[in-house]
């Protein structure tokens, strides 16, 4: 079958479509070479190559850029999925589209609280959330008026070729470098008493691949571990696969509030039988190695 997938060159698609080639997909991928807010070529190439299938990642995913420049991350995120849903309605009317949402646009529970369902109300705090709590909205208006859309809402995932934009990721290019003797031994860090369900990037693209059977139901899902995760446990776990002891800085340019994102993923485990299947230890152990890697070619 043939599968069309948005923001393709990103950290998720770079683990989703060769997943999906192996499946037996015929897959395009498109990147930045595609505008996705430009409601001419986005429609050329749905027609262009007729997909069975879309799954839409593309995004501006940062939450910091998104407080700098909150028009871009609007116009990537929600513009950009109001165009590529009303091109699949108008020319893959029997596609499934994979609205690939967020779990920030939950907010944050307060401490001892259930774990987020996809019934949970939706409190985005930030430009990134907002505009993907919008686009989430309105691929349940495409779906009500029978398109056959799935929006899922990923918790926290990482894993080796993560930018270090984010957290994790950012931890584990210092760590690597301070190893690799190329930094001093000091860590700048921002909240580390934040909770998080963190999820190895192949759990994800496992989800999303399982969510593509026409036999699963639209609707909403969240891909969860159900598992909160301190950050800075995270970052002493990363310290200690690395056999060091840094010393430890808030940068204030880093530093949110204190929050906690925890989810529960019940509905995917009884449509599909996905769980997660990565331990946490072993994804900390692919991120440092590929920045590892990343810091011996530097």
């Amino acid at each position: 079958m043939r599968v069309l997938v948005t923001g393709a060159a990103g950290f998720v698609g770079g683990h989703l479509v060769p997943r999906l080639e192996a499946e037996g997909w015929t897959v395009t991928a498109t990147d930045c070479e595609m505008d996705v807010a430009d409601p001419a070529a986005v429609e050329a190439r749905v027609e262009q190559v007729r997909p069975e299938a879309i799954v839409h990642l593309a995004a501006q995913s940062s939450v910091a850029l998104s407080w700098q420049e909150p028009e871009l991350t609007y116009r990537v995120n929600y513009v950009g999925t109001r165009v590529v849903l009303e091109a699949a309605r108008r020319m893959a009317p029997e596609a499934r589209v994979i609205l690939v949402s967020s779990a920030d646009v939950y907010g944050s529970a307060p401490p001892g609280a259930r774990p987020f369902t996809e019934e949970s109300p939706l409190r985005p705090r930030s430009p990134y959330a907002r505009g993907k709590a919008a686009a989430d909205l309105l691929g349940g208006v495409f779906a009500a008026r029978g398109l056959d859309v799935v929006r899922v809402r990923p918790f926290n995932h990482t894993g080796r070729g993560q930018t270090d934009v984010f957290v994790l990721a950012s931890f584990a290019r210092q760590v690597a470098a301070i190893e690799a003797g190329k930094r001093e031994p000091l860590l700048r860090v921002g909240n580390l008493d934040s909770v998080r369900d963190f999820l190895d990037i192949e759990d994800v693209v496992d989800a999303y691949a399982q969510l593509l059977g026409r036999d699963v139901p639209t609707g909403v899902y969240n891909v969860a571990s159900g598992a909160g995760v301190r950050i800075g446990d995270a970052l002493k776990s990363l310290c200690e696969l690395a056999g060091i002891e840094p010393r430890v800085e808030v940068n204030p340019d880093y530093f949110r509030p204190t929050d906690i994102a925890v989810g529960e993923a019940r509905r995917l485990q009884t449509e599909t039988g996905w769980e997660p299947r990565v331990p946490f230890d072993q994804t900390l152990e692919q991120l440092l190695g590929g920045w590892r890697e990343r810091i011996s070619a530097a």
